[in-house]
Order: C-alpha cells, then sequence, then structure tokens
C-alpha cells in the first residue's frame, strides 16, 4: 500500500499547511508594527475581553477565541469570520487585558491582512463597505452617503438598495442626503499626507516586559535556570 508521507506529515500536530504558514508570517510582520505586540503571547485565555466587547453578541468568533485560533495556527478561520469586521474599535478589551494585550490593534492588522489575501467572511460584505468608504473619503476628502450605498450595492446585489429607496428619500426630504458630492477645502493638502503616511517608515518601539517571560512561553527553562544558579550548577 502505497502512503503519502505529506499528506500524513500535514496531519500531525504543530504542522501547518503552507497557506496558513504563510498568513502567519503576515500576521507576525504586522505584529512587528505594533509596540507591545509580542504581549499576545502572554494571553491567559480569561475572557475579560470578552466579557467586556459590547459587539462579541454579534460575533461568530469571541476575541478570546480569536487569541486561541491564533495559537492553534488557525488565522485563516479568524480572517473568514465576521469578527474582526464587527469591532466597534472602543477599545475597552485592549484598556481591560490583564496582560496588556492590544487585541483592538491586533483586530485592525488581521483585518489589513484579510484585505491584502482577500478572504474574506461569505453573506457578509461589510468589507466593501469599508472599502468604498475609504474610496469616498480619499476622493471627496468626506464621506458621500449616496455615493457609498450606490458603489456598495454594485458590489452586493441592487435588492438592499431598492429596498432601502424609501428611507432615503424621506433622509433628501429632510435635507439628510445630499444628490450630488462636496470636497472639503485642502482637499490636496490632506491627500498629499495620506500620500507621505504610506510611504513613511513605521519606528517599532518594544515595551519591556513586566516579566522574565510570559505565561506559558519559556517559563520552565527560567525557573530551570535560575534554580541551577541558586544550586551552584551550570
Amino acid at each position: 500500500m502505497d502512503v503519502d508521507y505529506q499528506a500524513l506529515k500535514l496531519t500531525q500536530p504543530g504542522v501547518m499547511p503552507k497557506s496558513e504558514r504563510e498568513l502567519r508570517a503576515s500576521f507576525l510582520a504586522q505584529l512587528e508594527l505594533i509596540p507591545g505586540g509580542d504581549k499576545i503571547k502572554a494571553c491567559i485565555q480569561c475572557g475579560t475581553c470578552t466579557g467586556s466587547c459590547p459587539v462579541s453578541y454579534a460575533m461568530d468568533i469571541s476575541p478570546r477565541g480569536v487569541m486561541a485560533l491564533f495559537r492553534a495556527g488557525d488565522i485563516e478561520s479568524i480572517l473568514r469570520s465576521r469578527t474582526i469586521w464587527v469591532c466597534a474599535s472602543c477599545y475597552v478589551c485592549t484598556t481591560r487585558c490583564p496582560s496588556g494585550i492590544k487585541i483592538t490593534d491586533i483586530l485592525y492588522a488581521l483585518k489589513r491582512i484579510a484585505m491584502d489575501k482577500g478572504i474574506f467572511p461569505s453573506r457578509f460584505p461589510v468589507y466593501a463597505l469599508s472599502e468604498q468608504f475609504v474610496k469616498m473619503v480619499n476622493k471627496y476628502g468626506r464621506n458621500y452617503e449616496l455615493g457609498l450605498v450606490v458603489r456598495f450595492n454594485l458590489k452586493t446585489g441592487w435588492k438592499k438598495f431598492l429596498e432601502m429607496a424609501p428611507l432615503g428619500w424621506k433622509m433628501f426630504r429632510h435635507g439628510r442626503l445630499a444628490f450630488k458630492p462636496t470636497r472639503i477645502k485642502g482637499l490636496e493638502q490632506i491627500r498629499k499626507i495620506i500620500s507621505q503616511a504610506e510611504k513613511a517608515s513605521v519606528a517599532i518601539e518594544r515595551e519591556i516586559p513586566e516579566y522574565a517571560s510570559p505565561v506559558g512561553y519559556g517559563v520552565m527553562v527560567e525557573v530551570s535556570k535560575d534554580a541551577n544558579r541558586a544550586g551552584g550548577g551550570d
């Protein structure tokens, strides 16, 4: 009987497929840009982030689950979830995390990877709305609501647009929706600032950890070394 040794190797614990290794490398590169990003290894799975999140009820993977999936080597499942797009960016999880993990910034990093790799949740096109919003701001310096809705529905289908048409008409009658876009003053200066920011290199700041090593990562090695020193060993 012929044995597929490559397939067998990929089913062993700790062995990741090539696609997952590439996603993990991209994610770790993003963590390098976050001051203290390596603190993700200090997660103790206490659930404070999930319990503090005001929109966790709408997530298919909780913030604590995101940390657990990273450790398990399943970043693709995170990118295909709604969680990174549902996040309200309130930073409550970050301020309350007992390990000092910058969870909100980590979710933003995952969002950037999802957009770069084109990995999105099915039947949840909020990423298309985010993409069109950024284009509107770059073009006009502010949001153009009608244009945003039209472009979004060109990407996702017109059924929802037709359902929202009566509401749009009411907003227009009350002066809450404009048919023509308006540009802000100094738009060219804003574009130059954005262009320079995209080209600029980011200075990476590393925070000094409070403890010698993160919880669950190399702790026994540190203890063993300390014990050897105390006992006069090598």
